[in-house]
């Protein structure tokens, strides 16, 4: 028995020519992202608290490197980091109750969730 072949790719992943990401797809993947650098970030949170127990010295060492533009660009990093896993985390515990299934509410709330990270960002960064 012959079987049928199709020129389609099987997997978006193996021609990506042939595949346009979408929304809820990269938002995923963006959510998995900033898990894990959360995660990195909580290290500079440790070492501050490490920093605070040290004394005066290592926690002037510690101030110094994170008002440096490196560690201004981290904290920045880390600020994005948390509020879009936090927003994206409460738009999958919606998912949960069953809502927000169709393909234009996922959009409408993916945007949301855009939208409230970049303003919860700009709250803190600009007190």
């Amino acid at each position: 028995m012959k079987l049928k072949t199709s020129k389609r790719p099987t997997s978006p992943f193996m021609i990506p020519q042939y595949y346009k990401l979408q929304m809820t797809s990269m938002m995923s993947i963006i959510h998995r992202i900033t898990g894990i650098g959360n995660s990195i970030g909580l290290l500079l949170f440790t070492w501050w608290i490490i920093a605070a127990a040290g004394g005066k010295e290592s926690y002037n060492y510690f101030i110094d490197f994170v008002t440096s533009p490196l560690g201004l660009f981290l904290l920045f990093g880390w600020t994005i980091s948390v509020f879009y896993h936090m927003c994206n985390g409460v738009r999958h515990l919606i998912w949960d109750t069953g809502r927000l299934f169709k393909i234009q509410n996922a959009y409408k709330a993916g945007y949301v969730v855009i939208a409230c990270t970049v303003l919860l960002t700009l709250i803190v960064w600009m007190t």
